[in-house]
């Protein structure tokens, strides 16, 4: 008994019962066969009309599996609406060209395929691509649709209501239908689908649109409409047609391209030279400043991001685009060096250090000046009075401090109105990617959406879920405002040996504690110095000493008044700088003369959870060397090493950073020290810091250290003779106030 299958295409119409009714119209392939020239379908089968046999029935399997690509109606489409068709009725969700060979190859096989007069090809894959950009009441609208018979339709609402629905999945291969208003059914490729998503996450929020059903842009969210192109163009046949003005289609093509942007001359009046990825770095950021956008500038420690602002600061006045001050906000640790730098490479520069409890009457002062230097406590307390003025830009240097986006910290940066915003930090995320948003919402608001809708689109996706296109699409969108060079990504450029002397401002308390030793330790050398004895040497090194372990931290002092409310500001600069470079993989080797601060930095390292090992005179000579391999294997980040200990016979080139804690007055030791990690088998760049106390003992010295190397070496070489201390009274410049540096 031969039978013959028999498809028919046909348009459907069916009835929609939600808030108010709607028809909604779809292709369908209806089954039926031909046996002994009689017609039936399933549903004859189903109501007993028909009886088959069983041989009869294995036939029309065999024949239903050649169709099984084909998607039963009852697959996209609620039972409620469908009592008109059978389960075997297939729905066609796909252009008449893309099934015209698969019906070729049934009829090949023996179908009989027929077209009802009703069937209007509903299916139409997606052509003619466009993306259309308006400035709307300063707003920037993004509409992309297809264009259909010559009328524009914008997609945007059918995919934000696919998402919802859960029509769309981005794990199948499937293409997305929509429906058009008048009934057409437009097939969306799924990988363009795809590419879309991954272009304009906002769309995963049921929210993106605004009444106009279109994206609403800030300008510095431009660039994706050139990433959105560039990935349409990969398909030869879907190219996309951006409509809008030419200044919006300029700037978004410069906006994708900001890292290859023509590099700024180096201005004439820099005290120093810029190296090339530092050239790089000011030319990025004048870039921003032209566009009125931010960026984060997050370079390792040590390549010069100071140096890079300061630079973009003096173009900005060189160019009379200066009518205002900078505002530049710093940990407190780092208020004095910054001040240094200033001085050292744009003194045209005027700075204003807004700090101090006598601060209220700087505030008169500030028009005055180019830049005007503060911490974040203050930018908290100052808030009211900070808000007020306008500045030309405004930095946060270590910019993880305000990573939290609820502490006042943050929300007072964010009240600052400036005309440009940058953020400094080796480490834009330390621990998750609402670190990343608070960052982002400081320098453009709105950039990465509100808070909530960040999470949902980017952060629970990627942390929880793992999701790699929303990870691209999410360093895609923030890499045009995010500068970060590695030291092994400019390693070419460096030389061997990178020292950086660290100016680091003493806590009010140990300032305070400082003059309190130095009063009474002068008077009293005054008055041994009318005797000219041998007790002079001992009264004046001893005077030096004290003055050095308080720069370190008091409590070296061991004296009974001094509490835990005495603080290192040394230490403060450890604990904020330290985590940063172990975040860049450094390798530490940190000195100090002291062996009792080593023991307190040990104590910090602890309650940080920083690995540490000691290496001290009191180490055994038998265990030096399981320390040494011990550091050497890399397991160990940090290895603290005394002045005795250290000095010589070690090679550590596992390490690529040496941090003296308290200067070496002998240069010679000094650097015999720094050259445990700089030696013959080094592979890497070696950044050596210097941290001296502001306007104290150490100061002073490290300048003796310049321009009388030679006395430097005389006052703290072990067998020297410091009797011509008491002659040139080098002695009292040596113990000078603070406030007289």
């Amino acid at each position: 008994q031969k039978l013959i299958p028999h498809l028919t295409l046909s348009s459907e119409e069916v009835c929609v019962q939600a808030e108010q009714k709607y028809f909604f119209e779809f292709d369908i392939a209806k089954i039926t066969f031909i046996s002994d020239k009689q017609e039936f379908s399933f549903a004859d089968l189903s109501n007993g009309k028909i009886l088959a046999q069983t041989e009869l029935l294995q036939q029309m399997m065999a024949y239903l599996r050649q169709i099984e690509n084909l998607d039963s109606v009852f697959a996209n489409f609620e039972a409620t609406v469908l009592q008109n068709f059978h389960l075997n009725d297939r729905f066609v969700n796909a252009d008449f060209s893309l099934i015209a060979c698969l019906l070729r190859g049934l009829q090949r096989d023996g179908w009989k395929i027929s077209i009802a007069k009703s069937y209007k090809m509903n299916l139409n894959l997606a052509k003619n691509w466009y993306a259309e950009v308006k400035t709307e009441d300063d707003d920037i609208n993004l509409e992309l649709g297809i264009k259909i018979a010559g009328k524009n339709f914008n997609i945007l609402p059918f995919l934000v209501k696919a998402i919802e629905s859960g029509k769309w999945q981005k794990d199948t291969t499937d293409n997305l239908v929509i429906k058009t208003d008048n009934g057409n059914n437009i097939a969306l490729k799924h990988k363009k689908v795809k590419q879309i998503l991954s272009t304009l996450s906002e769309l995963y929020d049921a929210k993106a649109l605004n009444k106009q059903q279109k994206l609403t842009l800030t300008q510095a969210q431009l660039s994706r409409i050139k990433q959105l192109q560039d990935k349409f163009n990969d398909d030869n046949d879907n190219q996309l047609v951006i409509k809008a003005d030419q200044w919006l289609i300029d700037k978004a093509k410069q906006l994708a391209n900001s890292h290859g942007i023509e590099n700024i001359k180096q201005p004439a009046n820099l005290q120093g030279k810029l190296r090339d990825y530092q050239i790089t770095g000011v030319s990025w950021l004048q870039f921003l400043m032209q566009h009125q956008l931010g960026g984060i500038l997050a370079d390792d420690m040590g390549l010069g991001k100071t140096l890079q602002i300061l630079t973009h600061i003096l173009l900005e006045k060189n160019n009379n685009k200066l009518k205002s001050p900078c505002l530049i906000i710093v940990p407190t640790t780092l208020l004095s060096n910054w001040q240094a730098e200033i001085q050292k490479y744009t003194p045209n520069l005027l700075a204003l250090n807004l700090t101090g409890a006598k601060r209220e009457k700087l505030y008169s002062q500030i028009e005055n000046y180019d830049i005007i230097i503060s911490s974040y406590g203050i930018l908290a307390r100052d808030i009211d009075k900070l808000r007020k003025i306008k500045f030309h830009i405004l930095v946060l240097d270590e910019a993880q401090s305000i990573k939290n986006a609820k502490t006042q910290t943050a929300k007072a940066a964010n009240r600052i109105n400036a005309k440009q915003r940058i953020c400094l930090t080796g480490t834009p995320i330390e621990n998750h990617l609402g670190e990343l948003w608070s960052l982002f919402n400081f320098l453009m608001p709105g950039f990465l959406g509100q808070k909530q809708q960040f999470e949902q689109i980017y952060q629970i996706p990627i942390e929880r879920m793992a999701d790699i296109d929303r990870q691209t699409d999410l360093a895609k969108r923030v890499a045009p405002f995010m500068l970060r060079r590695s030291k092994a990504q400019v390693a070419k450029e460096l030389p061997e040996k990178t020292e950086i002397t660290q100016i680091i401002e003493l806590t009010d308390k140990q300032a305070e504690l400082y003059e309190t030793i130095r009063l009474s330790m002068t008077d009293e050398i005054k008055q041994v110095m009318q005797k000219q004895n041998a007790q002079n040497k001992i009264i004046i090194g001893n005077a030096m000493l004290r003055l050095r372990q308080i720069c370190c931290h008091p409590a070296l002092l061991k004296l009974e008044s001094i509490d835990e409310s005495y603080t290192s500001a040394k230490l403060n600069w450890l604990t904020t700088v330290l985590p940063n470079m172990l975040e860049e993989g450094r390798k530490i080797l940190l000195f100090s003369s002291f062996t009792s601060m080593l023991t307190l930095i040990q104590q910090k390292l602890d309650e940080l959870n920083i690995k540490s090992i000691s290496l001290t005179g009191k180490t055994p000579a038998n265990k030096r060397g399981d320390l040494i391999a011990e550091f050497q294997t890399g397991k160990i980040p940090v290895f603290l090493i005394s002045l005795k200990a250290g000095g010589a016979g070690i090679n550590l080139t596992t390490a690529d950073t040496v941090i003296h804690f308290d200067p070496w007055w002998n240069p010679a030791a000094e650097s015999q020290a720094s050259d445990r990690a700089h030696r013959i088998g080094q592979d890497k760049k070696v950044f050596i810091y210097k941290l001296i106390s502001k306007g104290t003992i150490e100061q002073r010295i490290a300048k003796l250290q310049v321009h009388k190397q030679h006395l430097a070496q005389s006052i703290f070489s072990q067998q020297a003779s410091i009797s011509n201390l008491f002659k040139d009274k080098q002695w009292q410049e040596l113990l000078k106030p603070i406030a007289e540096n």
